[in-house]
């Protein structure tokens, strides 16, 4: 008999039906051992009796996390004393054992670990730790989290593309970047698919998006670092303003909350929040949280306490968990973002900030060939490395705006994780390469 879900199992109620998945549980009695089944849909008792001596035997061996198929009676359990939504378990009739895992678990599966205290000792034994309800939960939001966003992207005209992970040159200013050795040259690992995104406005793609790897060789240790990531990065021509380019982003990111939150149960209670966002520009950030006794480390730039404490500011005055914000000065911001037309110093360019941390910048781009270059200049750039970029704008180029996302950190926030690490199926930090 073709195995079903235990899912499929439920609704079937009664009848014959195959299982297989981890045994989660195991509680013997005389002459009964009762195994708490867990598969990707959900959990069910099955039963083995003594009645049946080959399945019991095979019952008798059996260990914590191991993987069994059985075959069996569906049933209706009795309802225990304040229970009032049915279930079901399964009598077994024949059993074989898939793989008998080790008796002694590295980690515990059953029982909650303390989170921070173990975090690297989960992340070790990282395929033990994701059978976790919880934590394969992660993998669920992410899931409809993209496809809501990639629905949202698909119905507004959006063509997906795929760009390269090794680069000539760094794809942005200072020193966080791979170096690699690619045969006898040097090559780089991308910090941002951006010259690429770019690119694709040259060619008359007009809106594209992409879902792809990120590197950055930062030496940081918080809970929301890591050295390579999945990033989300849009890009949109005739954009010249960032409020249209803001517009785009706060629906696409309704639309994936949206998504989560209709697809998931466990995810009832989501907020789906409301469009326009509050939107401040980082001059008043700075006076409004002045004014709140949290000192400044940088003029140009939020710290992590200042991007905290600026969302708790923005939630009692809005109700809202998302903030835009707006015009930092060029010391913060790349090459390629235009400067302001009255004020030079400033940059059109944004962050988005969720729960009090950054998960989007984004920015209108320079088009202008004479002025990118001059920028690019001002910024230590070596224009011969960016010959091939600078060439983009040199045969007509459409004016353009776009963002990179990082998703992690909205999983992280939305879950209320406590490192960006767990949003992350295998992390990648600045001491961790394996497994």
């Amino acid at each position: 008999m073709p195995r079903i879900l235990i899912a499929a199992a439920k609704k079937q109620a009664t009848g014959e039906a195959t299982l297989a998945g981890f045994v989660r549980n195991l509680r013997a009695h005389k002459g009964v051992v009762f195994v708490d089944l867990k598969d990707v849909s959900g959990l069910m008792q099955v039963v083995f009796s003594a009645d049946n001596a080959v399945a019991f035997a095979i019952a008798e061996k059996l260990t914590m996390e191991s993987v069994i198929e059985v075959t069996g009676e569906l049933k209706e359990k009795p309802l225990k004393k304040g229970e009032t939504t049915k279930d079901y378990e399964l009598g077994v009739k024949s059993a074989r054992i898939i793989s008998l895992a080790d008796e002694n678990l590295p980690i515990p599966v059953l029982t909650k670990a303390d989170n921070e205290a173990n975090l690297d000792n989960r992340l070790d034994w990282r395929f033990l730790d994701l059978r976790r309800d919880e934590n394969n939960l992660v993998f669920k939001v992410w899931t409809k989290l993209e496809e809501g966003a990639r629905e949202y992207f698909l119905a507004n005209g959006f063509t997906q593309i795929y760009t390269p992970c090794l680069m000539n040159t760094a794809s942005e200013t200072g020193s966080e970047v791979f170096e690699v050795k690619y045969f006898d040259k040097k090559a780089y690992l991308s910090q941002s698919p951006q010259f690429y995104k770019q690119m694709a406005m040259a060619a008359g793609l007009e809106k594209v998006f992409m879902v792809g790897p990120v590197f950055r060789a930062e030496l940081s240790f918080t809970t929301r670092h890591v050295t390579e990531f999945t990033g989300w990065d849009f890009e949109v021509s005739y954009i010249d303003s960032l409020t249209e380019l803001m517009s785009i982003e706060e629906d696409m990111l309704i639309a994936g909350f949206k998504n989560v939150k209709a697809e998931l149960a466990e995810m009832a209670n989501l907020e789906i929040p409301a469009k326009p966002f509050p939107k401040i520009t980082l001059a008043e950030a700075k006076k409004k949280l002045i004014a709140a006794g949290i000192k400044s480390e940088k003029d140009h730039d939020l710290s992590t306490e200042e991007e905290k404490e600026l969302s708790v500011i923005i939630k009692k005055e809005t109700g809202h968990d998302f903030v835009f914000v707006t015009d930092y000065p060029i010391e913060a911001r790349p090459f390629y973002h235009m400067y302001h037309e009255d004020n030079p110093g400033l940059t059109e360019s944004f962050d988005l900030l969720y729960k009090g941390l950054e998960i989007t910048t984004g920015a209108i781009r320079e088009h202008r060939i004479e002025i990118l270059e001059k920028q690019a200049i001002a910024k230590g750039m070596n224009l011969e490395e960016l010959k091939d970029y600078l060439n983009f704008f040199r045969y007509g180029v459409p004016s353009h705006g776009g963002v990179g996302i990082g998703p992690g950190r909205i999983i992280m926030k939305m879950l209320d994780l406590g490192s960006v690490k767990e949003a992350c199926f295998l992390p990648r930090d600045v001491k961790r390469l394996t497994p």
